[in-house]
């Protein structure tokens, strides 16, 4: 039996419009979708409505997973806090709407205290009291940092809150120094969305960018130990294709996101 959600990332397929990422994932055998804030709000703003973009994914056969990203959360000031938790709660207001259950908490590029950006992190979730959908705690391998799952993982623990989640990523997980065995750490409900993807030789994978990512079976990552350790720590919710490859983005959509499904389903139904 398929423990997991087989999702769609938008990101790996940026070009294409909205309405299409979504007609398009549902074609190719996809159950959920991963947007991003910013073009749902293009989207809106060029004319579209929440409640046709809810009938498009539901049209699909879809069902929206999560939904990227809360940003500046954790190092505003004063009235640049403020303004920075009121656009968390215009994003998450977003995911809300689209029946999301969580959206990605996203940590700045510099070196922050944990303690602090747990408290922040806490006041995030506090917000989904009043907005309906759970902020889940990402990690980026390329920041100073929090780019690590274990450094994820302290912020989301330290709030105490039972709703506090993490969202992994095999490339994020080799850009930071860490591994795919990171997973182990996790229990299984901590982890709200996994993204899969892979790493290339070429250039060292500890100085790659998100462009630089591959499809899956095409890198160095030791995919079926990162399926056997999500299968470990008894989880079972999206895995994610999330690319950024601009030559990916050249191709026809379909086909890119077949062949990642393809490639996904090899992995986990062998």
């Amino acid at each position: 039996m398929n423990p997991f959600v087989y999702c769609l990332n938008t990101s790996t397929i940026r070009p294409t419009p909205l309405l299409d990422k979504i007609r398009i994932a549902g074609q190719a055998g996809y159950t959920a979708i991963e947007p991003w804030n910013d073009e749902i709000t293009e989207y809106i703003e060029h004319g579209g409505s929440m409640a046709e973009l809810k009938k498009a994914v539901a049209g699909a056969g879809l069902r929206v997973v999560s939904v990227i990203a809360l940003h500046g959360w954790v190092t505003a000031e004063g009235p640049a806090y403020a303004q920075a938790l009121e656009e968390c709660r215009r994003r998450m207001a977003q995911a809300a709407e689209l029946e999301s259950p969580y959206i990605v908490a996203s940590p700045p590029r510099q070196v922050v205290d944990v303690a602090r950006a747990g408290n922040r992190f806490g006041e995030l979730l506090g917000l989904a009291d009043e907005l309906g959908v759970v902020p889940s705690m990402e990690f980026l391998g390329f920041v100073d940092g929090v780019n690590t799952l274990a450094t994820a993982l302290a912020i989301a623990r330290s709030t105490g809150d039972r709703r506090a989640t993490v969202v992994a990523d095999v490339f994020h997980m080799i850009r930071g120094g860490g591994s795919v065995d990171d997973l182990l750490m996790l229990k299984g409900p901590e982890l709200a969305c996994f993204h899969i993807n892979d790493v290339p030789a070429a250039p060292d994978p500890r100085t790659q960018t998100d462009a630089d990512r591959v499809m899956v079976g095409e890198g160095i990552a030791d995919l079926p130990r990162v399926i056997a350790n999500l299968r470990s720590i008894d989880y079972h919710g999206p895995i994610s294709l999330e690319l950024f490859n601009r030559e990916l983005w050249t191709q026809d959509p379909l086909e890119v996101v077949s062949r990642g499904l393809e490639r996904i389903r090899a992995l986990v139904e062998g």
